[in-house]
């Protein structure tokens, strides 16, 4: 090998010891990622810190952090890594060759729930050779997956799109009033939002969506809110509303007829939730990725 040639493959090997080390915290968690010995990685990165005359990583005992010259170098490298750890599968995914090959997909519970069961019984019956793998994450987690390409695109709602993300919208439900079979407002034929205020309401945790909107209508029209349970998840806030704990407004994504619900439906208050495609603009979608998003809506992302 020549000098050059070895040089090269050191730095790509220094560079994937500090982006392991970097996401993951510790010199022994990113060796064990790496199947080296922690000492090989500290190496790494100590002639790497050597090579650029400066200092990546502030070693208080155990515990490590970036200093700004390396959040600075991990920006700049983790593509460099992610695209050559990944060469293989895109190169394959290039050739149009579906033999084998992975699909990630970022979602919230909702969207894997209520959503996405359908077309993932499809796709796996029709390519049973691919691994899926679905990350349950938040919205604004799936973003920074989708950043990083961690995954090959979202599936979800958005309420804003940022200028790097590309937002498709593909289903609409309307949002619903639930009540405990029996409720007082259950009796009513028209419901405000006025009548609403008078019981306390079971939401989603705050730093989510549903609590976002359903502040900002209520604000809109002058009409106070309570919200008795923060709870995580349309299950359990179902359940707990049949149980007579409160009323909720959800979107009709979550809402089976089986359910012991009472529903009214909000429409001349709140919009129609939407929920679609999620991707970094300027994205390669691999094969795997444009076959899914076939089933989900045809010809939506075309052949690149």
């Amino acid at each position: 090998m020549a000098k050059g040639d070895d040089f090269r493959t050191n730095r790509i090997q220094q560079l994937r010891g500090f982006v392991y080390t970097a996401k993951l915290g510790s010199f022994s968690k990113a060796a064990e990622a790496l199947d080296l010995s922690q000492p090989s990685v500290s190496l790494q990165i100590q002639s790497l810190e050597k090579d650029f005359g400066t200092i990546f990583f502030e070693r208080a005992g155990r515990r490590i952090r970036l200093t700004p010259d390396g959040e600075q170098l991990l920006e700049m490298a983790a593509p460099l890594v992610s695209n050559i750890e990944n060469l293989k599968t895109d190169f394959a995914a290039r050739r149009e060759d579906l033999a084998g090959g992975e699909l990630n997909i970022a979602a919230g519970e909702s969207t894997l729930l209520y959503l996405l069961p359908d077309f993932v019984e499809r796709f796996s019956r029709q390519y049973p050779q691919i691994r899926l793998n679905f990350h349950n994450v938040t919205g604004r987690d799936g973003l920074k997956m989708l950043r990083e390409d961690e995954v090959d695109f979202a599936v979800g709602s958005m309420q804003e799109e940022p200028d790097d993300i590309r937002y498709t919208p593909v289903f609409g439900y309307p949002n619903y009033l639930i009540t405990p079979p029996g409720h007082e407002l259950s009796h009513q034929e028209t419901i405000t939002l006025d009548d609403i205020s008078h019981h306390g309401l079971l939401l989603p945790p705050r730093h989510l969506t549903t609590w976002r909107v359903v502040e900002r209508v209520f604000k809109e029209h002058g009409a106070p809110f309570e919200v008795k349970i923060e709870a995580g998840g349309w299950e359990v806030i179902k359940k707990y509303v049949e149980l007579g704990m409160g009323v909720s407004i959800v979107s009709g994504i979550c809402l089976k007829p089986q359910d012991r619900l009472f529903r009214y439906a909000l429409s001349d208050w709140f919009p129609e939730r939407t929920y679609g495609i999620v991707v970094r603009r300027g994205k390669f979608l691999s094969p795997q990725a444009r076959r899914f998003l076939d089933l989900v809506k045809p010809g939506l992302f075309p052949a690149q």
